[in-house]
């Protein structure tokens, strides 16, 4: 409330029994040395016994609530010099005479009544409210739809969607969205490709919003978009591609905890609400945003699931660092790392009890990243399933170790992998004849571990043909509140 009158100031609501409880007092309260103002919630008739020595308000429509910001009913605040002094919810007797200055009300009441929610806190009604008597400004455009327009329909027919049903961004949920991060809505982020747009956080909380996200995984959210926007990400070029690629957003740390995601028994799959929205929201940014639509500048000849959503935590422990920690960051840090990866190929390894054998399997299987007769293009994430990581751990490998074996494994003689060889007109250059090559550039193979303790499968994500300096190089942004 902008400016508040002298005195005592009641606000109630009839439904309340704390409320109903403390009604007869409001005579009291009106005699007092103190001016009596009186707001109702619900039902303009209560305390309308005061025979005039009180003013009751009605504010069914909520506006002197939400200014006073009561979240409890009732509630007595006294006001002097036009600035609140001190305020009670619920009945505290105690309270309650402390502030009106009568040391004999409520005697016969019991000492405590705890009270009720104010109608200001009803589902929805935070947001409509700061909208209706806030100074809530939005950047972004509202668009007009007809009264008749189903508003699911108009997402599609204006092109908002990823081809699945999105949630309506109405400025209720937008602000609600924003209401999960302490950045300003005005902040840009950077520029979207491809029409290299300006992405500001409110952008982002509108894509958010279509995305089923919740509140509290926009930091998350806005974490991928960051790391999506670095230059050395190339999302141009993932977008514009050919190949099958798209952001595969990994998390590390606390926040991956505190929002729910899930590392564990189908990671990679549906059902988990932060994964399969934080994901599609990213998505979603570059597509609204920054114009990023298949047919258009995604050329994808056949693109991937993985181009609706493709995010997941990182189970993270068990003897093994994070890749977070891997990539540089605290080990209680909370990361977004972002790789432009493919679908998922699966490795089945359900006899090697040996570390030796199991990296010998994985080497194999990560030959057939982009063809087994191609080295140097694609990077590779490597998820390894907990019982698979058992094997490692149990033996003392560190990631580290593994990955030195996997690159010993994965350096060939290139004369097996010249085009023509074996009778295979793909393949490398004959420059390469009598040399060794690597099948990964230095850096070019991630390994996290996630997934159920329950079988002894893992998986193979293969990298954009263009990975590296030149193509997508993996991006690690430390997610911010």
């Amino acid at each position: 409330m902008r400016q508040m009158p002298d005195g005592l100031l009641l606000i109630a609501k009839r439904a309340c029994p704390t409320c109903a409880l403390v009604e007869p007092l409001v005579s009291r309260l009106a005699a007092g040395d103190l001016p009596l103002k009186v707001y109702v919630q619900d039902d303009p008739g209560y305390a309308g016994d005061t025979g005039g020595a009180a003013e009751v308000v009605d504010d069914r429509e909520l506006e002197h609530s939400w200014l006073l910001d009561i979240e409890v009913v009732p509630t007595l605040i006294r006001v002097e010099g036009g600035r609140e002094v001190e305020r009670t919810y619920g009945w505290h007797r105690d309270d309650w005479r402390r502030i009106s200055g009568l040391p004999d009300l409520g005697a016969d009441l019991p000492a405590i009544r705890p009270g009720c929610g104010s109608k200001t806190l009803d589902p929805g009604m935070p947001e409509t409210l700061a909208l209706r008597f806030g100074d809530v400004q939005f950047a972004s455009r509202t668009i007009a739809l007809g009264d008749e327009e189903d508003l699911m329909e108009a997402c599609y027919e204006r092109g908002w969607t990823d081809g699945l049903p999105v949630v309506p961004p109405t400025r209720e949920r937008v602000l609600r969205m924003l209401q999960g991060t302490s950045r300003k809505p005005d902040e840009v982020l950077g520029l979207a490709p491809p029409d290299l747009a300006p992405c500001t956080v409110e952008k982002v909380a509108i894509n958010a919003v279509m995305a089923g996200c919740k509140p509290e995984y926009m930091p998350v959210v806005l974490a991928a978009v960051e790391a999506a926007l670095v230059d050395e990400f190339g999302m141009h070029g993932v977008l514009c591609t050919t190949m099958f690629a798209g952001p595969v957003v990994v998390v590390n740390g606390p926040a991956a905890k505190a929002v729910g995601m899930n590392s564990g028994v189908n990671a990679l799959g549906q059902g988990n609400r932060a994964n399969a929205t934080i994901g599609r929201a990213l998505q979603l940014v570059i597509r609204n945003v920054g114009g990023g639509r298949p047919g258009e500048v995604d050329r994808a000849t056949l693109g991937n699931p993985g181009k609706y959503t493709f995010c997941f935590a990182e189970a993270e422990g068990g003897g093994w660092d994070s890749l977070a920690v891997e990539r540089g960051f605290a080990a209680d840090a909370s990361t977004v790392t972002l790789f432009a990866g493919e679908g998922v190929q699966g490795i089945v390894d359900q006899k090697s009890r040996t570390p030796e054998s199991l990296a010998k399997s994985f080497a194999l299987c990560l030959r057939a990243v982009d063809h087994p007769k191609l080295a140097m293009a694609g990077d590779a994430l490597l998820v390894v399933s907990p019982e698979h990581s058992r094997v490692f751990i149990e033996a003392g490998w560190s990631k580290a170790r593994l990955r030195d074996e996997l690159t010993s494994l994965l350096t060939f003689n290139a004369d097996d992998m010249l085009a023509g060889a074996g009778g295979i007109a793909e393949g490398l250059p004959a420059a390469l004849a009598g040399k060794q090559v690597p099948k990964f550039r230095p850096g070019g193979l991630l390994i996290v571990r996630a997934g159920g303790s329950a079988g002894l499968f893992s998986a193979v994500i293969a990298g954009w043909a263009a990975s590296g300096p030149t193509g997508s190089t993996p991006v690690t942004r430390e997610i911010a509140t």
